[in-house]
């Protein structure tokens, strides 16, 4: 069965990294696992030796006979596309547990798979995927660097993210053009008490244009209201969204919207 381009398909084939994506999934028979992109099952098959309640997502109609093989009692396939799915309503006559999602993610759609997720509103104990590594280090990179943006404070605010592993590109049949990694993300505990579709509009504003300062991006008017905030924790006026950490964007934020 050839991968196919217009999917983003390239099959995972090396078995240790198979383990370790596994292994992160530390599921029982009362639990859930959603697994996103069965393809031709090689996590799959790992994946319900741990007789826990299953489900896959897959939209290439020519691997579902592949996959049909593991369909059981507590084993569903469907083939579909997990960006059309509604979670919600799949999983409400399931008793589980715990819920666990994973996956080897077409780079392409990396992020809109995220969010779908996010804007489900289920809840998961960990999500597992592999992505393109230059992606996971936007996701997971420090206040000041090159990779920091609107992203990065994004899923921050949701998610604790660990890097499991990283994947050469030598570990998918075919190979890809670039190299992996995989991250684990679980629910941030105590996060900020924002409102949060306002928050996520300032960041995106805040990082509209990265190279330009914070002042141009977001105005004369909102930068006059948080330039105190600023000084007081000597930041510059010339100052660049990528300098600016979570902590401190929240100050901002709130600063913007007190008389709100």
């Amino acid at each position: 069965m050839k991968a196919k381009k217009s999917l983003g398909q390239n099959f995972l084939i090396d078995e240790t990294i198979i383990n370790n994506i596994v292994e992160q999934i530390n599921a029982n028979e009362d639990d859930l696992i959603i697994e996103i992109g069965p393809g031709r099952g090689a996590l799959t098959k790992m994946l319900i030796g741990k007789k826990s309640h299953y489900i896959g997502y897959e939209i290439d109609n020519e691997l579902i006979p592949i996959l049909k093989k593991f369909v059981g009692n507590k084993i569903v396939i469907k083939n579909q596309d997990f960006l059309a799915s509604d979670l919600t309503n799949d999983i409400k006559n399931i008793t589980y547990n715990k819920l666990f999602i994973v996956g080897n993610l077409p780079y392409y759609i990396t992020t809109p798979i995220i969010e779908h997720i996010i804007n489900s509103k289920i809840k998961f104990e960990k999500l597992v995927i592999m992505v393109q590594k230059e992606v996971a280090n936007r996701f997971m990179a420090s206040c000041g660097a090159k990779d920091y943006g609107y992203m990065t404070l994004y899923l921050k605010y949701y998610f604790d993210i660990f890097k499991v592993c990283d994947v050469s590109k030598f570990s998918f049949n075919p190979v890809p053009k670039v190299e992996s990694s995989v991250l684990s993300f679980s629910i941030r505990k105590n996060r900020p008490i924002v409102d949060e579709n306002k928050y996520f509009e300032f960041l995106k504003a805040c990082f509209k244009q990265k190279r330009k300062t914070l002042k141009n991006n977001i105005g004369n008017i909102k930068f006059e209201k948080i330039k105190k905030i600023l000084l007081k924790n000597n930041i510059m006026e010339n100052v660049r969204a990528e300098e600016i950490n979570e902590e401190l964007f929240i100050l901002l934020f709130n600063e913007l919207n007190k008389n709100n």
